[in-house]
């Protein structure tokens, strides 16, 4: 293994939390691999960029010499994790969790290496567990300690819900840790207290505890909120590169710094010099948006592929043309009546606005063309339609087939 101090260094550079250090220090100067665990939870199927910052963290582990044990949550999805929330989650089917499961283990390999890497699923031990042993774990943690979480304090305090399966969900996370004998857990920083449990469940098991290592959270492409498909704020790994430049092109000024630490492969100095550029803001900051956007894709895509989505780019905003390569799309027969079309329907059905409402106001606020005339009205012939080239926002194309 490489020098202790500076593998040290690597492990831990832009982590949030890592508790205690000393102790990952000191597991590091031992010089035998560190099991590592990630959880994730299959409950969508697209590897997001956030998704990406701990996974990355985990990749780096792996090539200090350590293994990855990534963790697919397929038990604690049907759960779901209560971490941020205000009020109780919707529980998943098994169908949905294997589904999206199966999507997600593709997308994983193209950060992780398959050489020193375990895929397990939490079933293998969670499912069995009898009731005996689920009173034992139980019976390692309190009510009190739970309610020192600050989303269930907060629910508490303002008598909103909380169901005892969300209690367990903490627990059931911890246990992932007792049975694969994790020395260091990754995770957001949302995910802090779940990996203290970890520790704390490990010691009442006769294991050595792990170490919790967390990684801030990237904000999502409205520059409000932790990035989420549930919010639609997302950049998806496998997201088609002029797509994924176009996104990162849009984000705020103030999340170049975050972007460029947590989402590219960039030096500190580089990074300090994209941040200065953005507090300026004007032509500076979109420069360093684009040196942000080249990085994300070279990272999934390659380099090439980042220089023709910079040039689509170009070609779509700088010179308002349309992207070269536009998806086809039949034109939804639901969306027909007669010879009219229900253009919202034909956005819904092609994925292109959430609901028939987000369709009708971008419709209403001028954001939706056709053949890069701007629609005025909900319905259109069913002619005009055929052929045409549908643009909705800026970014979003596609051509209809009747």
């Amino acid at each position: 293994m490489a020098d202790i101090q500076g593998q040290f260094e690597r492990l831990t550079r832009h982590a949030e939390h890592m508790i205690p250090a000393d102790e990952l220090r000191a597991k590091l100067e031992r010089g035998k691999p560190l099991r590592v665990k990630l959880g994730v939870d299959p409950t969508a199927k697209d590897i997001t960029l956030g998704w990406g910052v701990p996974l990355r963290k985990l990749r780096q582990f792996q090539d200090e010499g350590h293994t990855a044990v990534l963790i697919m949550g397929d038990f604690t999805a049907r759960i779901g994790d209560p971490s941020g929330k205000s009020q109780t989650r919707p529980q998943l089917s098994t169908d949905q969790v294997l589904a999206n499961a199966e999507a997600c283990v593709a997308q994983l390999l193209d950060i992780l290496s398959e050489d020193n890497l375990e895929i397990r699923y939490n079933s293998e031990w969670l499912e069995p567990m009898d009731l005996p042993a689920l009173l034992k774990l139980t019976s390692m943690y309190t009510v009190a300690q739970m309610l020192e979480r600050d989303d269930f304090s907060k629910r508490y305090a303002d008598q909103q819900p909380i169901s005892i399966v969300e209690f367990m969900y903490p627990l059931m996370q911890a246990y992932d840790s007792v049975a694969i004998q994790a020395d260091v857990e990754l995770g957001g920083t949302d995910q802090l207290f779940n990996l203290l449990v970890g520790r704390d469940l490990q010691r009442g098991f006769d294991q050595e505890p792990q170490i919790a290592l967390t990684m801030p959270l990237l904000v999502g492409t409205d520059g409000v909120q932790k990035m989420s498909q549930s919010l639609n704020n997302y950049i998806a790994i496998r997201e088609q590169p002029a797509q994924m430049f176009g996104k990162i092109m849009s984000i705020p000024d103030k999340l170049v710094g975050q972007y460029a630490r947590l989402g590219t492969d960039f030096d500190d100095d580089t990074i300090d010099d994209l941040e200065k550029a953005a507090a300026v803001g004007g032509p500076g900051a979109g420069q360093a948006k684009r040196s942000i956007a080249r990085g994300v894709v070279s990272l999934y895509h390659g380099d090439e592929a980042a220089g023709d989505a910079e040039a689509q780019f170009d070609r779509q905003f700088k010179e308002q043309a349309p992207p070269e390569e536009i998806p086809n799309a039949a034109i939804p027969h639901n969306a027909i009546d007669g010879l009219k079309v229900y253009l919202p329907r034909v956005m819904v059905e092609l994925g292109l606005a959430k609901s028939g409402s987000d369709a009708r106001r971008l419709i209403a606020q001028k954001g939706v063309k056709v053949n890069s005339v701007t629609v005025t009205n909900e319905e259109m012939a069913l002619d005009d339609l055929g052929g045409a080239v549908l643009q909705v926002g800026k970014r979003q194309f596609v051509r209809l087939e009747d």
